[in-house]
């Protein structure tokens, strides 16, 4: 199985837009979206130092456009990614080009929520000197443990012993004075808390918006940065989106979800590296590739065939799926087939070691066909059940 994930904020570096603009399909592209987002995203790309892009208000709406418009280049035709790609996820405001990228939103969409997310979240920041350092390594009680013990946020937990920590620049110096054992800190660069109750303002402002954004179902398997579930939701999708501004990113439980899905490669977006460099400590035996230039896009058509399959998602009309959002064993609610079932009504309960979640039935209707029976175990992402959604009571 194939995914494809793209980077956060952190990832971007000057000039990494450059060599994709030689194409003028591309270019073309990047200033569509620069005149949706109200920015030169093609200077801030190519010719912005790194002080000037590691601005939210830039870095983010330069990361979510350039990964779109390089999955256009890699997926010419984008229905043809829904027969290849089996789960899609975005670490942080990456989690907006893979939900833009599954058609949950549209492009354009997309950047005007990451153009207000991005406003908002600088916004935030100034008011009080914050920002985020990255642990890596030492024990992780003793690494959250430490985070606790000066206040800080364990802001965005990336599994392969990376933590990253968020708080006032006060409580990141007293963590820099007395760090946990055998760590190392790295300094990250960008310009706030992010993933924190600092963010708050940004979150009332974006569930504002939020209201007005019309939705679709995610075309493949999504994974949200909350929990590492399944989301089949596409308002749910939203919803957590503007959530996650100012709570922990789990890219950890993201990729625990990956390694139960079977994944074999795992494909990043510009500007890639950080993702599958964790994919790699994490995922030990899965193939990774980091599309940096343009001149890999031939190596990367390659990859992705090897890697993918067919979704088994699908946009009929007259039949909507209800999938696991996790690992675990089914315990069926009981409704029957011929069941008329109301939008929110519970249809059974996925239950692991870590979770139990019971899972709804989103958008109603009626029963025509049980997928799994009560008491078989589930793998992420599964369709349980089938549903006419004309048919709601």
């Amino acid at each position: 199985m194939l995914v494809i994930v793209a980077p956060g904020q952190g990832s971007q570096t000057p000039g990494f837009l450059a060599p994709w603009l030689e194409e003028p399909s591309f270019a073309a592209r990047i200033d569509w979206l620069s005149a949706v987002a109200g920015l030169d995203l093609a200077h801030y790309g190519t010719e912005a130092d790194a002080d000037t892009i590691r601005d939210t208000a830039v870095a983010q709406p330069l990361l979510v456009a350039s990964g779109l418009v390089t999955a256009l280049a890699l997926f010419p035709h984008p229905a043809d990614a829904f027969t290849t790609v089996g789960a899609v996820a975005g670490h942080s405001v990456g989690e907006i080009t893979a939900a833009a990228g599954a058609r949950v939103i549209t492009a354009e969409q997309a950047m005007v929520f990451v153009r207000e997310r991005g406003r908002g979240m600088a916004e935030a920041a100034g008011a009080a000197p914050t920002g985020m350092t990255a642990v890596l390594g030492g024990d992780a009680d003793e690494v959250l443990a430490t985070l606790t013990k000066h206040g800080l946020t364990p802001a965005n937990v990336n599994g392969a012993g990376q933590v990253v920590a968020a708080g006032t620049a006060a409580q990141l110096e007293a963590l820099a004075a007395d760090p946990p054992a055998g760590a190392r800190l790295r300094s990250l660069p960008v310009a706030g808390a992010f993933h924190t109750t600092h963010m708050a303002p940004a979150v009332k402002r974006l569930r504002h918006l939020a209201q007005s954004i019309s939705t679709h179902d995610p075309r493949t398997l999504l994974l949200s940065n909350r929990d590492g579930h399944v989301v089949h939701d596409g308002r749910d999708v939203l919803n957590r989106m503007v959530d996650q501004v100012s709570n922990p990113v789990r890219w950890d439980l993201c990729m625990q979800t990956m390694a139960e899905l079977g994944v074999t490669g795992v494909l990043e977006v510009p500007p890639a590296g950080t993702l599958v460099g964790l994919a790699k400590r994490a995922l030990p035996g899965v193939e990774t590739f980091a599309l940096k230039t343009p001149d890999q896009l031939d190596d990367a058509r390659a990859f992705v065939e090897k890697h993918g399959q067919p979704s088994h998602l699908t946009t009929s009309p007259t039949w909507r799926l209800v999938v696991a959002p996790m690992k675990g064993t089914f315990a069926a609610a009981g409704a029957k087939a011929g069941d008329h079932l109301a939008a929110g009504d519970v249809i059974g309960t996925v239950s692991s070691l870590r979770d139990s979640l019971e899972v709804t039935a989103g958008h109603g209707g009626t029963v025509i066909e049980w997928l799994v029976e009560d008491g078989d175990p589930v793998a992420p992402g599964q369709p349980l059940v089938r549903l006419h959604p004309e048919a709601v009571a």
